[in-house]
């Protein structure tokens, strides 16, 4: 289906925290990660059958951190050709340290 998250052409993907939650974001969000991108079109591509699901259980990715990237992907998607100026991004300390480390992982 290519509104859902079946398939190559798959207008969606999931993203699987560490702790078992599950992200439905649009690919084209998600793909501001470099690594996502690759594991989308690498060796391993998706089957036409088979559904966009990656799990982050190898570089531990929480939940609550999963989704503070989810709104990334999204807030820099939608501000990459503003042309006005790029209100900052709502982040605590504690959570800017966190995203950072996981950021260099995903490579965003």
């Amino acid at each position: 289906m290519y509104g859902g998250c079946e398939g190559q052409r798959a207008l969606y993907i999931k993203l699987i925290s560490s702790d078992g939650h599950e992200f439905i974001i649009r690919r084209k969000y998600a793909i501001v990660s470099i690594k996502i991108k690759q594991m989308l079109s690498g060796p391993k591509q998706i089957e036409e059958d088979k559904t966009n699901a990656l799990e982050f259980t190898e570089y531990k990715i929480p939940s609550h951190l999963m989704q503070k990237l989810c709104i990334y992907f999204t807030y820099r998607v939608f501000y990459t050709n503003y042309s006005s100026e790029v209100p900052d991004f709502p982040l605590t300390i504690q959570e800017a340290v966190e995203l950072y480390k996981v950021a260099k992982y995903l490579y965003c």
